[in-house]
Formats: structure tokens, sequence, C-alpha cells
């Protein structure tokens, strides 16, 4: 069978506003890729997709060709996909910066999109399309008018990381820090350290520069021999910062030249975040009145670490992710806010055989902490030793925690909610609303 090469795609590309691989997000010149999952085929939806007005259709299935109504076929959709964007990437004089991490990548690319925003046109990566599909599908949305582009790279796996830097060819890079996410995919911390070093060995091996927290031992450790800028409170980095900390637990004022800024984000665990986003300023020489503001007026979304208010108590909430890292910076992070706190928890997944350690650890560190109420949702959970019964509770399932409050209402003045996305603890806002 003849395919199309990529010059030729790329020649259809140029003409296309946009690239999807999803039918319901179809707009006038969609290029739509029609990927393939354990459970879908969309090749069966390349004839909807022109139908709902893409202007071109690729699939890897011959049967679903035709090229009159540009349809057209490939070898392999997603890989043409990811070649695709590597061309479209060769073609631009966008710089890039690549962002990865096991903890904070999402708020710090926002963080950083937000500053570099006030003086550049700026293309980044949308939520979390972060993976082998939203990078390529990234990279492609970028026009020549974008001045950066920053593209975040999320990972579970070896060599990922790799991959999307031989897709994306970052010239600026930034790993947020190295935490216990994913283990199972990744075999441990370690394998966590070198899955996301890759960023750091194609920066080098490229005579690249990447952009490292000197207050972090292992980025100093993992980039001693690389082209850097360096941030942080010790006096040999490149932006020395002063880092003050906060009561009620918000994320701590950064003071740079006598000059301040305060984030409106919670957490001690945040300053890393914005640090980063205030270098990232500095060195692309946003003015520092754009970068206070810039930092001062993000919120942040998704229920990460967002704050609300519902009746008589205060709630933060957390329920995009977690993993042991990110539940113990949240735990300690909460319990130096003042007044009664209870803590709701749900599992973490991902973890492997250490799952049990990790959660039992959790466990612990939150009856150390000084927490009205405890609350533990989920299997893995539920598999651990609980010492204070008192105020201690396990419970299968969200909806078995919502029985229970329904009959035991909320006395607590402030209330964390913290479990991975898998948990949808979000859905007790509602509930919580109602009580």
């Amino acid at each position: 069978f003849y395919t199309m090469n990529i010059e030729e795609l790329y020649s259809l590309f140029v003409n296309c506003a946009s690239v999807t691989t999803d039918t319901r997000n179809i707009s006038p010149k969609t290029m739509f890729f029609a990927l393939k999952g354990q459970n879908f085929n969309g090749n069966q939806f390349a004839e909807k997709a022109i139908e709902s007005g893409a202007s071109y259709a690729v699939v890897d299935e011959k049967e679903f060709e035709n090229k009159e109504k540009g349809i057209f076929f490939v070898q392999d959709t997603l890989s043409t996909l990811q070649e695709l964007a590597h061309y479209h990437r060769k073609q631009l004089n966008t710089p890039v910066i690549s962002l990865t991490g096991s903890n904070g990548k999402t708020t710090t690319k926002e963080l950083i999109t937000q500053v570099l925003s006030k003086k550049y046109n700026i293309q980044s990566t949308k939520g979390n399309l972060n993976n082998h599909i939203g990078v390529p599908l990234t990279l492609l949305s970028i026009k020549p008018k974008h001045e950066i582009a920053i593209v975040e790279m999320g990972a579970n796996h070896q060599k990922e990381i790799e991959t999307l830097c031989r897709i994306a060819e970052p010239d600026f890079g930034y790993i947020t820090n190295f935490g216990k996410a994913h283990l199972e995919g990744f075999g441990g911390i370690e394998g966590v350290i070198k899955g996301k070093t890759e960023l750091y060995h194609y920066l080098r091996n490229n005579e690249k520069k990447v952009f490292v927290n000197f207050n972090d031992s292992k980025q100093v450790e993992l980039t001693f021999d690389m082209e850097k800028i360096s941030f942080g409170t010790l006096p040999e980095a490149d932006f020395q910062f002063q880092y003050k900390l906060n009561e009620q637990g918000r994320c701590p004022e950064i003071i740079y030249n006598s000059k301040t800024i305060q984030s409106e984000l919670i957490g001690e665990y945040n300053i890393s975040n914005v640090a980063a986003a205030v270098s990232f300023g500095l060195f692309f020489k946003v003015d520092w009145n754009d970068i206070k503001s810039a930092i001062e007026a993000y919120k942040s979304g998704d229920n990460r670490s967002q704050i609300t208010k519902k009746r008589n108590y205060t709630i933060v909430w957390d329920a995009y992710n977690a993993n042991p890292s990110s539940m113990k910076a949240a735990l300690l992070n909460f319990s130096k806010i003042d007044g009664s706190k209870r803590v709701i928890l749900g599992d973490m997944f991902e973890l492997g055989e250490s799952s049990y350690a990790e959660h039992q650890e959790i466990v612990n560190l939150a009856e150390q902490l000084d927490f009205s109420t405890l609350i533990f949702i989920g299997r893995n959970f539920c598999r651990t030793k609980i010492n204070l019964s008192e105020r201690s509770f396990q419970f299968e399932s969200r909806e078995e925690f919502e029985e229970f409050l329904k009959k035991n209402p909320i006395k607590e003045e402030n209330i964390l909610v913290k479990g991975s996305r898998g948990m949808a603890l979000e859905k007790l806002e509602s509930f919580f609303a109602e009580n």
C-alpha cells in the first residue's frame, strides 16, 4: 500500500488550524488523527470527523481510506502524529522549555506561562496533556507567532521522557523534583530518578540549558557538569532568593533584592514552583513588576491546592493527584494551620510492591500530627493499622464515608481533602455543600 510521507502530510497540516484525536473537538480546518486504544478504534470515526468539518483525517486501517474525502492512510497513526510533531518542531524558530518532575509540574508550568506571557506570545501545554499523545498535540499547536513554547512532560515508565525529548527537542529544561510517584512503573525511587533525568541527558548531550533549584541537593548532584541557570537561597545561585515563612500554611513569601512576591498558593511545598517561575521570568528579562503581578494573580484550579469556604469551615482541596511525597508535604503543611483540623485522605495508586508500606507510613505520620479527625478512604488505606481509633476512621469507599457523614456532621474548622485522581474525592464537594 502507498502511505503518505511526512513531507506530504505536512503540506496539508500547514493549511490546518488545529490537530485533534477526538471527534468532539472538531472545528473547521482541523486535522484528525484516528488513534486506537484497548476499547476504541478511531479509524471508525474518520468519516464522522470529515462530516463534522475536519479538513483531513489520518487513518492506519486501509479500509477507511478515502482520498476524495480527505482521509489518508499511514502505517501507524500514533507514530505518524509524533513524527509530524517532530517535523513541525524542526521548522520552528520557537525556543521550547520542557518541564517534568514527580510533583508540581502542572502548577509550575502554569506559573511560568503566566509570567512569560507578560512579555512574550506563549504557547503551553493545555491542562495535563503531557504524554506521548499530548506532547505532539502541544507541539503541533505552536504557530509562527509564538515566541516561546512551554511543554510539560509526564511519564510513568523508563524511556518515556527520552522519547518525548526526541520529539520536542527542548532548548531549556527543568525538573521540579524527584518524589515517590509512579513507583510501580518506574521500579522504585531510583527508577523515578533515572526516568526523570532522561531530560537532563538530552539537554547535556545537545548542549542545552537546564534550570536548577540549588536547594534540591539531588538536582545539584545530577547537573554538576551542565550549563545551568540556578536559583534558591544559597549565595552561589544565579538568582538568590529569601523565603519568608507564613503562618496558616500559605506559600512562603519570596524576596529578591529586597523586593517581595506573595503567592496565593498554599503550602511551603509550592515555594520551589513559584521560585522557578520567578527565575524563568528574570532569565527571559520580564519586568519585575510584571513577574510579581503574574504570580500574585495566579489561582490554582482542577482541585490542586484550592481553598473553598463552606458554611462554618474551610476546605483545602488537593484531590487532583497523590503520591507519598505530595501526601506527606500536604499533611505537614496542613498541620501548621490554626484551629481544629480534619484530614480526609484517599488511596494512592501505582505504588506496586511498596503500596502497603507507603500507605502505613502516611497513616503513622497523620496520627503523629495535631489533627482532630482522620479519615482514610480506599482499599489500600483499609489494609493499614490505625492506632488512634477514637479519631481515626477507615472506609472502603467514598460512598461509605458519605453515609458516615450523614450521622456525624463535621465539627472542625479546617478540612484537607487529598487523594489520587482515581478516588474522585472532588465529588465530596456537593455533599459538603448540603451539609
